[in-house]
């Protein structure tokens, strides 16, 4: 690897971490803009295409917890390590509470991860987890609803580009409203613990 391909993955992975950051305080603040909670900032309506083709929306998740995480298919790490600790969790759960965990993942890069990229994509992780895409339009409306960052990365040393992005998970309750969210840190077994005690009470 070359000093200058070095350099740029750092500071690619600078990037992503700076945005995961500062979503994370911001969460962590209260996230609060003139008075009105996280609770109703974060989050709101959509409709995309799920890795069958079928078309997905938030009211067919409705009743169960969502954990909404936004990433991309040729991602390097973040995203299959998130996927990854995302899977644990799930086969920690007895199956009555994962049954009422839906877990949504939204791709910041609908120009390359199609339906039938993240139907290959999802044979690496647990079977419960949508994969979304659709159009950039419906992609930045929904990132923009979650409050999640993303860009486009290009580098002379790279053949395509990079996508930096936020690295939250949110959890979203059985309403469809903020309840908690899973930074990029966030172990298998604490993640599992917490749908745990919220799900059975």
């Amino acid at each position: 690897m070359s000093k200058k391909t070095f350099l740029f993955l750092v500071s690619f992975l600078g990037l992503a971490l700076i945005g995961s950051i500062a979503a994370g305080y911001w969460l962590v603040s209260g996230g609060r803009i003139g008075g009105t909670e996280t609770a109703d900032l974060v989050g709101g309506p959509f409709r995309l295409t799920d890795e069958s083709g079928a078309a997905l929306s938030n009211e067919d998740l409705k009743g169960r917890y969502m954990m909404v995480f936004f990433g991309y298919t040729y991602c390097p790490d973040v995203c299959p390590t998130t996927l990854t600790v995302v899977t644990q969790a799930l086969d920690q759960l007895e199956p009555a509470v994962r049954d009422k965990v839906e877990p949504v993942f939204i791709t910041i890069d609908p120009a390359r991860d199609t339906a039938d990229a993240l139907a290959a994509y999802s044979q690496h992780f647990h079977d419960k987890i949508h994969y979304l895409t659709g159009t950039p339009e419906q992609i930045a409306e929904v990132a923009k609803a979650y409050r999640v960052f993303y860009q486009k990365v290009e580098s002379e040393e790279f053949s395509d580009y990079l996508m930096d992005h936020s690295t939250v998970t949110y959890l979203m309750g059985p309403d469809g409203r903020y309840v908690s969210h899973y930074g990029f840190n966030a172990e298998p077994d604490e993640i599992a613990q917490d749908l745990t005690k919220r799900i059975t009470g």
